[in-house]
């Protein structure tokens, strides 16, 4: 089994996620499955265990960029990316703690 490293989303919608659902975004490499997101996700934080995972491959979007003055302009496409999210049965993970601390001070 290969190493995994899965990173958690800090949005507003992953925010939303986890106070009503206890649901967590993470993003993840192209080529893990969901058995490896799972291990990685259990290994890296510890006191969790994972109910259920969804997974979703975010198609990269054409862009436009500039090639010089008099010259028509280029299209590229951005990279894919690819997301879990992952429901938790036990444990939390701190990914907005910081933030509801300093809300607290204010």
């Amino acid at each position: 089994m290969k190493l995994t490293i899965v990173t958690p989303r800090a949005t507003e919608k992953a925010y939303r996620l986890v106070t009503a659902q206890n649901t967590y975004v993470f993003d993840v490499p192209l080529g893990a499955n969901k058995n490896e997101i799972v291990a990685a996700v259990e290994e890296q934080f510890d006191g969790t265990k994972v109910a259920s995972i969804k997974t979703l491959v975010q198609s990269g979007k054409s862009i436009r960029f500039s090639r010089g003055k008099r010259r028509y302009p280029g299209t590229t496409n951005r990279q894919d990316t690819k997301k879990a999210y992952v429901t938790l049965s036990e444990g939390k993970i701190k990914v907005f703690e910081h933030d509801a601390e300093k809300e607290e001070k204010k």
